[in-house]
């Protein structure tokens, strides 16, 4: 793997939360996971089978991976082996995201979200 130095002048992040990684520096591999349940509801009722993410087929449904056909050549050449950034400026991170300046020979990212919303049932309306 590419050997670089990373100079970061200054890095402000404000906040970065659910397995976000903020990372100076070469990496070999980096794995992001993440799974949620967002559930929005008019009334104020839980339902205990929600909670478990097997009830849903989405957190267990196989990621199709297209084949990539393309042939790629790339030539590089570094007069000076830094990347170098003077300000990196984040409000907020979150559900797995990562902030790297570096170089990482293997990424791999997963985050799944199910989304409910559970509206009360009005008399008449469709």
């Amino acid at each position: 793997m590419l050997q670089r130095s990373s100079v970061v002048n200054r890095v402000n992040v404000t906040s970065a939360s659910f397995a976000s990684i903020i990372q100076l520096g070469d990496s070999r591999i980096i794995n992001g996971f993440s799974r949620a349940l967002a559930v929005q509801r008019e009334a104020e009722v839980f339902n205990t089978k929600e909670g478990n993410f097997s009830n849903y087929p989405v957190f267990s449904e196989p990621i199709p991976f297209l084949p990539i056909n393309e042939s790629i050549t790339i030539s590089t050449h570094n007069c000076l082996p830094i990347i170098k950034v003077n300000t990196i400026s984040i409000l907020a991170m979150s559900s797995d995201a990562i902030l790297h300046v570096g170089n990482s020979e293997n990424v791999s990212m997963e985050v799944r979200v199910k989304h409910i919303r559970q509206l009360q049932h009005r008399g008449g309306e469709q």
